[in-house]
């Protein structure tokens, strides 16, 4: 790759910590030229520039805006805000990449669930549904759907397209910014019952998405399924949490459709695209429908991924916690 091609990396302006902006500091501190695809020409932008980005203001949604942010780049990060019109973004990227017809990588980051609500899954019997998903969801989530059009238009754009289907991150909201309040007084209030879960650190998929596209030839046309390293119950999280907050936490279980309408429902009325979307992965988890643990994320790194606590660690909302 020229150096005169900067990586296009999409949702760039997101939270600090978050795996776009994570990417952005890595590949500059490599030396990548970088163009940083945002919303919004605010503070978030001005300090993309101040890092050393080129900073490129626009749509998602807008033909023009993806064509001009695909000039000159050979290798794209795309990813996209929970949003009811994620294919229409996905499927605009595509579109304009092909139109330009040089593109050496493009990275998708996707979802975990797509390596088992697949098509062929999704279209059994509804007995048979529930019994592989855990019997909790026999539907997707308009965002895991939304995922899976995704896959399928990259798939027939016939774009060097690499799939990150990472698992729920440690930082998701359920775990974090859902749970604080409980988490203030001690306790870890969550739907998920006796089952294990194997969440992922975000900073491991920035890390593996730059190790990609800086070299992204071994890697092209391919799905990766990765989760953390570590398969725990709630009580090992209330551990970690424990240990982090530096007081007791104990896990209180909640039945999934009562913690969905106290702590969904009320935070993210407005978000109903979002509330959905979470309420499915509770229904999942809650079902025992997230099974397993994999190995790729440590293969392709090649170093043991980062843990729950050392993501926990990390998380802004978290940290204020501990230090309240």
């Amino acid at each position: 790759m020229s150096e005169r091609n900067p990586i296009l990396i999409t949702g760039a302006a997101g939270e600090i910590g978050g795996v776009s902006r994570t990417m952005v500091d890595m590949l500059l501190e490599q030396g990548h030229p970088l163009r940083a695809f945002v919303r919004q020409d605010d503070a978030r932008a001005d300090a993309l520039r101040q890092a050393g980005a080129e900073v490129f203001v626009g749509d998602l949604l807008n033909i023009a805006d993806v064509a001009a942010a695909l000039e000159g780049v050979r290798r794209v990060y795309f990813s996209m805000s929970l949003s009811p019109y994620y294919t229409d973004a996905v499927s605009l990227m595509a579109a304009a990449a092909r139109a330009q017809g040089d593109i050496e990588a493009f990275v998708n980051i996707s979802e975990y669930e797509q390596s088992f609500m697949t098509f062929e899954t999704m279209t059994l019997p509804e007995e048979e549904r529930r019994a592989r998903l855990g019997g909790r969801v026999t539907q997707w989530s308009p965002q895991q759907r939304a995922h899976w059009i995704a896959e399928q238009v990259l798939d027939w754009s016939g774009l060097p397209t690499v799939n990150i289907r990472a698992a729920m991150f440690v930082e998701n909201p359920l775990l974090t910014r859902l749970a604080l309040e409980p988490l203030s007084k001690g306790e870890l209030r969550l739907p998920f019952g006796p089952h294990p879960l194997a969440p992922i650190a975000g900073y491991d998929v920035a890390e593996l998405c730059v190790k990609i596209l800086a070299d992204p030839a071994p890697h092209i046309s391919k799905s990766y399924a990765l989760t953390g390293p570590e398969l725990k119950d709630m009580h090992g999280f209330a551990e970690d949490f424990s240990a982090v907050l530096g007081r007791p936490v104990v896990y209180v279980p909640v039945e999934v459709e009562a913690w969905n309408e106290t702590y969904v429902d009320s935070a993210l009325s407005a978000f109903p695209h979002i509330a959905e979307h979470l309420k499915t992965l509770t229904r999942l988890m809650g079902g025992g429908g997230y099974r397993g643990v994999t190995d790729q994320l440590e293969t392709l790194l090649g170093r043991p991924p980062k843990t729950v606590r050392w993501a926990l660690e990390n998380d802004p909302r978290i940290k204020q916690l501990a230090s309240a």
